[in-house]
């Protein structure tokens, strides 16, 4: 399977694996939580840690300092559950994709 250049790889897979998703970080097993867009292994590790004294909200997930723009469309918490559930992977393809990067011009043209 040939990865987008324009998303990131864990964007790309969790956009062509949809059915995971979104996943509630309050059950969730943990190699599914590092799976979510925007949330590293160190914010999974203290995401698994947090559920163990109190259920997730999405305040915690700014406060970690998730990437909440790409994590939106992935995640439900205690007090949170994306309004585009059902949207395409399309959609979201394009709405959370990488800025193109300016292209250096060569030497000779």
């Amino acid at each position: 399977c040939d990865l987008a250049l324009d998303i990131d790889p864990k964007l790309a897979w969790a956009l062509g694996n949809r059915q995971v998703f979104p996943l509630d970080l309050n059950k969730a097993d943990a190699a599914l939580i590092a799976r979510v867009p925007g949330i590293g292994i160190r914010t999974t590790q203290r995401l698994v840690e947090l559920r163990m004294q109190r259920r997730i909200r999405y305040e915690d997930l700014a406060r970690m300092r998730c990437i909440l723009a790409k994590a939106k469309p992935f995640i439900i918490t205690s007090d949170y559950h994306p309004p585009h559930a059902e949207t395409t992977s399309e959609f979201l393809h394009h709405q959370l994709r990488d800025r193109p990067q300016p292209q250096q011009m060569g030497l000779w043209g």
